[in-house]
């Protein structure tokens, strides 16, 4: 079925990524997991490219492009390399920058939006510790005023871009008596007094994706890094999560369809009792299967784009998009990895690795089972 979702310029759009992936990415990527990092100069390019300021208005040096389809174009093209790419530049530019470019002040903007565009500031978000996992409420880092400055005390874990970022936008409690409602926002400079990192997260998957544990002592800021208003830090990211549970939807089935088509050629040529593996009537109708439960899944997306794209996406859609999407990835890669059989366990075969790091979609973004939570509040239960 053709998708109707985008025009003759988000195809143009789509042709400058891939040409942006295939000479400064495809290259290096066995280099990127050896070292665990995505280096700097890869998104260096991707600035010189307009592929980072797509949410930052052009008076600040970004491309401002106005219309989500494009974010979702980038999305789609960078999951097909692999999880870990997406999932860096999503961070980045789908995630952190909209809540500088929509709740920062003029100085703010001019300070780091242009060096944002070009790659030069590399940002991460903090949300996430040790204790809370998805409970954003029970945060226990926080900052106390002292005079014209906060002091800030605690840490941060599974931070993605956490050991290369440069800026990190964290959410820290400042009134504990009000709980959800006394959370701020703060941009922290990690070449801050009292900033200091972990080590790089040993992770099950996706090693190209430098995530870390962050931690804050002592750290003094100025009002002027605070992002939004004080104590309304938990309102902020309820308001920006349905674009970061959209954004990983979209990179879901776009990673499982890469992989699944991957996959159909393979039981093309695998051969195995005389005949191509794929013309065994179980792996025919199992593949039949996939592909299908794939274009449905992707059918919502789009579908969820287009609300998004005109202001109209609810966090309920997007909580729905987000826990069927990871979902049905992890079961169609599950599939594709037995259809290899052995060489499906190999490492050097992509699908290996895109079953590894499809895992965690189930997790982060918030878990499957807090948005089914959600959904079922919606439902009045």
């Amino acid at each position: 079925m053709k998708r109707d979702l985008y025009d003759e310029d988000h195809e143009s759009f789509r042709a400058t990524v891939r040409e942006f992936v295939e000479r400064t990415v495809l290259p290096h990527v066995g280099q990127h997991a050896d070292d665990r990092l995505i280096p700097r100069d890869v998104w260096l390019e991707a600035g010189k490219q307009g592929l980072l300021g797509l949410e930052i208005p052009e008076a600040y040096g970004g491309s401002e492009a106005g219309d989500y389809r494009f974010n979702a174009v980038a999305s789609e093209e960078l999951s097909k390399v692999n999880a870990a790419l997406v999932s860096c530049w999503g961070i980045h530019s789908d995630v952190t920058a909209p809540y500088l470019v929509e709740l920062g002040t003029d100085e703010q903007k001019q300070r780091w939006l242009p060096s944002i565009a070009t790659g030069e500031t590399w940002l991460a978000i903090g949300m996430t510790e040790a204790s809370g996992g998805s409970d954003l409420a029970s945060l226990k880092t926080t900052a106390v005023r002292d005079g014209d400055t906060w002091v800030i005390n605690g840490s941060k874990t599974f931070i993605t871009n956490g050991y290369s970022a440069d800026l990190v936008l964290t959410a820290v409690r400042t009134s504990p008596e009000k709980k959800a409602r006394g959370i701020t926002l703060f941009a922290i400079p990690t070449d801050a007094e009292g900033f200091s990192r972990g080590r790089k997260l040993d992770k099950v998957g996706q090693e190209e994706s430098d995530t870390a544990e962050l931690f804050f002592e002592n750290l003094r800021l100025g009002d002027e890094y605070v992002i939004g208003e004080v104590d309304n830090g938990f309102i902020h990211m309820m308001q920006k999560l349905p674009q970061e549970r959209l954004g990983a939807a979209i990179s879901n089935v776009a990673h499982a369809r890469q992989i699944l088509l991957e996959t159909i050629e393979y039981a093309k040529e695998r051969r195995a009792f005389g005949s191509a593996i794929g013309s065994l009537q179980h792996n025919k109708f199992l593949l039949a299967d996939l592909i299908t439960r794939i274009e449905v899944a992707e059918a919502f997306v789009d579908k969820c784009v287009l609300a998004h794209t005109a202001g109209e996406l609810t966090a309920v859609d997007a909580a729905k998009a987000k826990w069927w999407t990871s979902q049905t990835q992890n079961d169609v890669l599950d599939h594709c990895v037995q259809l290899h059989g052995g060489y499906g366990f190999m490492n050097e075969y992509r699908v290996a690795r895109a079953w590894r790091d499809a895992r965690v979609t189930k997790i982060w973004a918030g878990s499957n089972e807090i948005m089914k939570e959600l959904i079922g509040r919606d439902l009045g239960l």
